[in-house]
């Protein structure tokens, strides 16, 4: 059989459940923040849905970046990759504190983000596992001082 001829296996998504705790951190990551790489896959011809989403938190990123506090997050970052199935999944990238809420609801960037992502992908994540964190001193200080700006003192 050909390269071309050869048809992919449907690749099949299995989110966590909601009461999956998450992995256990590497000892790189800084005590009390989460590491965490997530995938969904996309609703069958979402992808220009996708590329809306994206888009719209592109012309809203100063919004984007307000949200950061309430949510405890350091870092947030997304990707799409197309599968050998031909099948499109989206990944998150996300450094925050441990008792990060997550989106928080409460305002209309939060609530847009919300609405695409019901209308993009399939409900729920796959978490792959943390394994290793490295970076330099001066931006892990700045991660965790990201993470950890909203705590009370």
């Amino acid at each position: 059989m050909n390269a071309m001829s050869h048809t992919a296996s449907e690749i099949p998504f299995r989110p966590t459940g909601d009461d999956f705790p998450g992995w256990s951190m590497p000892p790189s990551v800084p005590p009390g923040m989460r590491l965490e790489l997530s995938r969904a896959k996309l609703l069958e011809a979402q992808e220009s849905r996708f590329e809306d989403w994206m888009a719209m938190l592109h012309e809203r990123y100063d919004e984007c970046v307000a949200t950061l506090t309430q949510e405890k997050m350091a870092l947030e970052a997304t990707f799409l990759h197309q599968e050998a199935d031909g099948s499109w999944w989206m990944y998150h990238l996300s450094l925050m504190a441990e008792d990060s809420p997550g989106l928080v609801l409460n305002n209309d960037l939060d609530r847009a983000h919300h609405e695409f992502a019901t209308q993009t992908k399939h409900r729920g994540w796959e978490e792959l596992q943390p394994r290793f964190l490295l970076c330099p001193p001066s931006v892990r200080a700045a991660l965790e001082q990201a993470a950890f700006s909203s705590k009370d003192s």
